[in-house]
């Protein structure tokens, strides 16, 4: 209860009140008491006075017992008070209520002993003769100078102690009511107080639940109100600032998501904090699996964590390319500390050069193999020259027989030089496709039959089997009949005399799948995966013609159509190409 504010507010309220009515209660009463005391004591000194009066006539000291007590009788019962006489050695005289010969000695009673000294005293005192408090009154009564006897009056108590009773019972009904009144009062301003700060309490715990748009309004010019502006105003500015934040998280997310390099944060102690989709796709390993791992159980690979060690160590940057795993990944590694922020720990960027590590080869390779299939027509054309010039001129046979063999090279230079524009083209998308659904067997037949002859003359049969129904894809004509022929080609060069080559087409799901087999020499493992590339021969080819970019070119066809080709061989068993397509709508 009094954790709440209207409690703390209101019980401080209720107990000052309680204890103003209460002592104002207790201090009215005993005023009352004193007042009424007082008064009664005033009433019967002056009553007590005249009977001292009349005993100070100067032939009272020869009053008869009898007209003694009529006297004091009388007294007694005009004022309705006990009335006692006492001689100046403090023997009872006479007595209202009481037989004098019973009573003891009043002299040393406290009202006496002020009466003889002062002329006047009083006291309030138990009365173990009547059971219940008394207020004695006493005078002095003279005779000339000399005090002959003392006047004593005495009136009980309980009357006034009912008054008393009375009026406490009406101050306290006062008080429970005035307490009543001032709880309410209490509990309503502390109510009006705290509910402005409960609405506050409130609108906080929204705010720090995400609702940002949350605001109060203003009921009122005092402190509460200028309280509930400031939140507010502190609502709306953060509003702001979480919406900055979140569209600059949100953009700084969106460029670690779509980069293509790997992005990873650690702590000091290498604990994995960051990373983007890019670290998963590098590692094999989720986003959500990563964060809070150890950077070496993350990356894997000794040569990145020596890495981070060394940076760790020496608080420099290092930048390092390796090439790491299986599939020889070549990564640049650049790992940095971050310094000088509330969250220190280390940047990872991981760039993934294999692709550019690839081209480089390739391209390497492509200017090899390019010098290595010029230099061997280069060379023959030099020494044919050579040798016309050294005097086959002379000898037209011989001259016609060189001038043959020149013709031959350039041809096969020419050849290369064609089979290298046209992959050019194909690449770079200068030769655009001219789609058009067409029956398969308009880019299988013509190829097939043009090479027919080639295929007898080696010794071979050619076969092609179509399906009964028409099949058709959208495609090129010429470059589907292209690929083909490359092919087809293909097939017959490696295959020995005897062999047989088949063309099937087949439908294959979504796909029109085009089937080359041979049972040629076949392809090695480790050659098969490399036959697609441009000058690329397997060690069975080289003993052959060809620029080795036939298979390229065909690639680089069936792929710009949206389709695939592959290969499958058993070495010394023969091979099947592959090409799918897909079918032209119906």
């Amino acid at each position: 209860m009094f954790r709440s504010i209207r409690w703390r507010i209101a019980l401080p309220y209720v107990v000052l009140i309680l204890v103003a009515m209460i002592g104002l209660a207790l201090y009215l009463t005993a005023l009352t008491e004193n007042t009424h005391k007082a008064d009664l004591r005033d009433r019967l000194e002056a009553e007590a006075t005249l009977l001292a009066a009349q005993l100070s006539a100067p032939d009272s000291w020869q009053w008869s017992r009898e007209r003694l007590d009529a006297l004091v009788a009388q007294f007694a019962a005009s004022l309705g008070a006990r009335v006692t006489v006492i001689a100046r050695d403090g023997v009872v005289l006479s007595d209202s209520h009481e037989n004098p010969a019973r009573m003891e000695n009043h002299l040393f009673r406290p009202e006496v002993q002020r009466a003889l000294a002062v002329g006047v005293g009083s006291n309030i005192r138990y009365s173990e003769t009547l059971g219940y408090d008394m207020l004695y009154v006493a005078t002095v009564a003279r005779t000339g100078e000399q005090v002959t006897r003392v006047v004593r009056l005495a009136l009980p108590l309980h009357e006034i102690a009912t008054d008393i009773a009375a009026l406490r019972r009406a101050a306290l009904g006062a008080t429970l009511l005035a307490a009543v009144l001032g709880v309410l009062l209490a509990v309503a301003i502390a109510e009006r107080t705290a509910q402005p700060v409960r609405q506050l309490t409130a609108a906080a715990q929204r705010v720090a639940a995400g609702q940002l748009d949350t605001r109060l309004l203003i009921t009122s010019q005092d402190e509460v109100g200028a309280l509930t502006h400031a939140f507010n105003e502190m609502a709306a500015k953060l509003g702001e600032q979480m919406a900055t934040l979140t569209n600059e998280r949100a953009r700084l997310a969106s460029v670690l998501t779509h980069m293509a390099d790997g992005v990873l944060i650690t702590d000091p102690e290498g604990r994995v904090l960051l990373v983007n989709p890019a670290v998963s796709r590098l590692f094999e390993i989720r986003v959500e699996d990563a964060l809070g791992r150890s950077f070496a159980q993350v990356v894997r690979y000794h040569q990145i964590i020596e890495i981070w060690r060394r940076c760790h160590d020496t608080g420099e940057e290092q930048v390092e390319a390796v090439e790491v795993g299986r599939q020889r990944l070549f990564l640049q590694v650049i790992i940095t500390p971050l310094q000088g922020v509330e969250a220190e720990g280390y940047l990872v960027i991981l760039q993934n050069l294999t692709q550019v590590r690839r081209l480089e080869t390739v391209r390497r390779d492509f200017i090899s193999n390019i010098s290595h299939e010029l230099r061997t027509p280069l060379a023959s054309l030099k020494a044919l020259v050579d040798t016309l010039r050294d005097g086959a001129l002379e000898d037209p046979p011989a001259a016609q027989r060189f001038l043959g063999r020149v013709e031959v090279e350039v041809d096969a230079m020419t050849q290369l030089v064609q089979e290298l524009l046209e992959l050019s083209r194909i690449e770079s998308g200068q030769s655009p496709l001219h789609l058009r659904p067409l029956d398969v067997a308009e880019a299988i037949v013509p190829p097939v039959e043009r090479l027919r002859p080639q295929a007898e003359r080696a010794g071979l049969r050619l076969e092609v089997q179509l399906p009964s129904e028409e099949v058709r894809v959208l495609a090129d004509r010429e470059r589907l009949q292209q690929t083909m022929t490359n092919l087809v080609h293909n097939a017959i060069k490696f295959t020995p005399p005897g062999g047989e080559i088949t063309v099937t087409v087949q439908r294959a799901g979504d796909e029109v799948v085009i089937a080359v087999r041979d049972t040629g020499v076949g392809i090695s493992a480790d050659d098969l995966p490399r036959i697609f590339e441009r000058f690329y021969k397997a060690d069975r080819a080289r003993v052959g013609g060809g620029t080795g970019l036939g298979l390229a070119i065909a690639k680089h066809i069936v792929q710009s159509h949206g389709g695939r080709i592959w290969a499958e061989s058993i070495e010394g068993q023969g091979s099947t190409f592959y090409v799918s397509l897909l079918p032209a709508p119906s």
